[in-house]
């Protein structure tokens, strides 16, 4: 009966559930994580480094999906409330939860058993804490308490080190740095998202900083305390010897800006939002592609 009802069910709401883009990125920390542990450069991986690599992806990709869809699934009767989120699949009512909840369960199910066969048990467990922190921890809290947001940050850390692991590294100091990135990196961007649609988080209940923020100055003083605290700890890769000189520098500037950014959005005018929010979309992926530089020969 399960196998008929998902057949039935249109791809794209499918699809949907799971956060494509939140999962893209979610992906790609993960393709970070690996390329900085690999234990040969970018051009010069053998075929099990590939193989480990691809493996890796697809696990993640189907855990993050499932953690996604998860979400959905029990936050159906809030996003129902939000102009942002009322026309998903299942508020919206072009699904039937118990199918999305199966085809949620299942894939995150399914994607930590095959990281735990195909990669490694440590970068399986790592995905089930992922997924269970912020289903189980995450999701609730943020009908209770503002301070969601900052829990919320550690399972979005933990894909890059769970990339780290599948190419063989350890749980080290370098590993913390670069969950450390994940997470600070988290705070100003989803501060900034919480201001843009503070009247939508409102109206479902939701226990944002922005709800109640009149002027944005608690909201944006996080912003800008998370968005310095994060310059001296994107630095710390070249300290550790995980980049080189064109990272420090490329990091240095890439982290002053954000903080630029964090202080003018204190301002609490929707542009100055928007672009410190947009300035975080091109934050990360430019941070990890200068450290992934140095591995390429």
């Amino acid at each position: 009966m399960v196998a008929l009802a998902l057949a039935a069910v249109a791809p794209p709401d499918l699809l949907a559930l799971t956060k494509p883009r939140i999962t893209l990125m979610a992906v790609l920390t993960v393709a970070a994580g690996f390329a900085l542990a690999a234990p040969a450069s970018l051009g010069a991986w053998a075929f099990g480094t590939w193989s480990s690599f691809i493996h890796v992806l697809i696990g993640s990709a189907l855990v993050a999906g499932g953690t996604n869809a998860l979400n959905q699934v029990l936050e159906r009767d809030v996003d129902a409330l939000m102009r942002r989120t009322a026309g998903r699949p299942l508020p919206a009512g072009r699904l039937d939860p118990r199918v999305a909840a199966t085809f949620a369960v299942g894939a995150g199910t399914l994607g930590v058993a095959y990281l735990a066969v195909l990669v490694n048990m440590m970068t399986a467990l790592i995905a089930a804490a992922t997924l269970l922190s912020y289903v189980l921890v995450y999701t609730p809290l943020k009908r209770r308490t503002n301070l969601a947001t900052l829990i919320g940050a550690v399972p979005g850390a933990l894909p890059i080190v769970g990339g780290w692991t599948a190419a063989g590294g350890t749980l080290s100091d370098r590993a913390g740095v670069l969950f450390a990135i994940l997470f600070f990196w988290q705070l100003p961007h989803f501060l900034a998202l919480s201001w843009i649609y503070r009247d939508d988080y409102a109206r479902a209940g939701l226990r944002m900083l922005s709800v109640g923020d009149t002027d944005g100055q608690a909201t944006f003083r996080q912003a800008a305390l998370t968005a310095a605290a994060l310059v001296p700890i994107s630095l710390a890769p070249t300290l550790l010897g995980m980049s080189g000189v064109i990272y420090f520098a490329s990091a240095l500037v890439l982290s002053g800006w954000l903080v630029v950014h964090a202080l003018a959005a204190r301002s609490g005018m929707l542009e100055q939002v928007r672009r410190l929010f947009r300035f975080t979309l091109a934050y990360l992926p430019a941070l990890l592609i200068f450290m992934i530089a140095d591995r390429i020969p």
